[in-house]
């Protein structure tokens, strides 16, 4: 089995409504039953996050995002799946279920 990066894209500052939270519950158990599920979580706007550039002597930490975009990533399951076809399959009933659009990479080996 192949692991798969599946990032959920946003374009707004409203976070999940309460209808989509429960499709997304739904959707979780449902790949935590059929074996893909191997880990997922939300994340904080993109105004919360640090940059943190260590490659030379001394690291520098700046505030806010790497990239100024009108898009980002607010969420991401780590699946497991036979192959990029299954994967894809997944990924579009993740799409419907958090009413986003999904981007799906997959995971390199170590």
């Amino acid at each position: 089995m192949a692991q798969y990066l599946f990032n959920v894209l946003h374009d707004s500052s409203e976070l999940a409504t309460d209808e989509e939270m429960t499709a997304i519950r739904a959707f979780n158990k449902q790949i935590q039953a059929d074996g893909h599920w191997v880990f997922a979580g939300g994340l904080a706007g993109p105004d919360t996050s640090t940059v943190v550039d260590g490659r030379h002597s001394e690291p520098v930490f700046t505030d806010g995002p790497y990239l100024e975009s009108k898009e980002f990533i607010i969420g991401f399951w780590i699946i497991e799946a036979a192959d990029l076809d299954v994967a894809l399959k997944l990924a579009s009933q993740a799409s419907l279920h958090c009413n986003r659009r999904v981007e799906v990479r997959p995971v390199l080996s170590a």
